[in-house]
């Protein structure tokens, strides 16, 4: 069977999931065929990617002409379809985040993709995200194309799941998959629950080998946050939680990896604590620096205000590293408190600062402890093979 994964920029360095999905239903006997809308001239850090990036094929990178050409020609030849689906595109506009010209040119986009599809045989359409993938998916789907599913991550799509016309994507699509029991219950929310028994469970998956069969407690005090830095993930709060690590002069020091739009701020408030010493922002990391700053730390910190499942946490459970985080979303489905790491309400600086420091306190026997009990969890829930299967599973059923 060919399926298609249509994303809207792929590859990326924050969706090395995508990547790991896609090459594990290739292992399992799937021809996919991968579509992405933009990103052909992104800045890469990956080699894993950047191999990505030759088997991709770009949207826009074929330019207006065709793109127009393409909507013309399926205006001619399926002059029936064609209104359909421009009907369903002004439906998707009235109440959406974009104005109707965006929506008008998903439909000539999904002609130009309709075209590749047909040349190439693919049999399904998958998406990732419920933004505009999902909906050109739906368009293609419309126009007369196969079938089509999208995976729903969070916290974005659930924000704007009107603007998104997200309950009209889950009507339409074939399967829709949410990444935990959390995000199904959110799409469940959203529409009638004649639809539920169409929104399935996969959970996001890592490879064997980001599995090591040993990793060493080192002596350390070191704390790492991975993650893009933006207001949901929390990192303003966790400076404010290791000023009072600082102010109780407790010996840690915190590395932040990532970059976005919050990193003036962030390291504007590093500065206005004094905490230059201790707080270091690394930038965009690659997969193999993100899993040596994860080996060489005590523990990760993530304290989210809102997420789906941040795939980092797998990681560094999968390195056997204790987690501390928040009671959001999908996370209380991994991460058991005091079992594997330790879980706060979410925005609580002070139980926030308790949990690093509960943690920079602990006996090496302890984490170690958590971090075997962390690995074993992961390794159950989060196996990408396991979750390749399950989605194979869905794409034959929808045949």
């Amino acid at each position: 069977m060919r399926i298609a994964y249509l994303v809207n920029q792929y590859p990326k360095v924050s969706h090395s999931f995508i990547r790991r999905e896609i090459l594990a239903l290739e292992r399992e006997g799937l021809e996919v065929t991968r579509i992405s809308i933009r990103g052909w001239d992104a800045d890469l850090v990956d080699e894993a990617d950047v191999a990505e990036r030759a088997r991709t094929r770009y949207v826009l990178q074929t330019g207006a002409l065709a793109i127009c050409m393409a909507a013309a020609s399926a205006a001619l030849t399926r002059p029936g379809a064609f209104a359909r689906t421009l009907l369903l595109a002004f439906h998707m506009a009235r109440r959406a985040e974009r104005s109707l010209p965006y929506h008008l040119i998903y439909l000539a986009e999904a002609c130009l993709i309709l075209h590749w599809l047909r040349q190439s045989g693919v049999a399904h359409v998958h998406a990732h995200f419920g933004t505009n993938s999902a909906e050109v998916a739906m368009l293609v789907h419309s126009l007369g194309g196969p079938p089509f599913s999208f995976t729903v991550h969070g916290p974005e799509e659930f924000d704007k799941a009107p603007l998104l016309g997200l309950a009209e994507k889950v009507r339409h699509a074939a399967f829709v998959v949410a990444i935990s029991s959390f995000g199904r219950s959110q799409l469940f929310r959203l529409v009638e629950s004649m639809h539920w028994s169409k929104i399935q469970v996969v959970r996001c998956g890592l490879d064997q080998a980001d599995f090591e069969a040993e990793s060493d407690y080192r002596e350390t005090r070191n704390l790492v946050c991975v993650g893009r830095l933006c207001e949901q993930k929390g990192q303003l709060m966790l400076i404010q939680a290791a000023r009072l690590l600082a102010e109780a002069d407790v010996d840690f020091e915190l590395i932040l990896v990532g970059d976005g739009e919050q990193r003036r701020d962030i390291a504007a408030l590093i500065t206005e604590f004094s905490l230059d010493d201790r707080v270091r922002i690394t930038g965009w990391a690659s997969s193999t620096e993100v899993r040596s700053h994860l080996r060489n730390a005590r523990a990760l910190v993530l304290p989210s205000f809102a997420e789906g499942l941040p795939v980092v946490i797998m990681e560094a459970m999968a390195l056997r590293r204790p987690i501390i985080s928040t009671f959001v979303a999908g996370i209380p489905e991994l991460v058991r408190d005091q079992e594997h790491g330790w879980l706060v309400p979410a925005g609580d600086v002070t139980a926030l600062a308790a949990a690093m420091r509960s943690c920079l306190d602990s006996t090496p026997a302890k984490l170690q402890s958590m971090g075997q009990a962390a690995f074993e969890r992961v390794n159950i829930q989060h196996h990408v093979a396991t979750s390749a299967r399950e989605l194979k599973r869905l794409f034959l059923d929808s045949d």
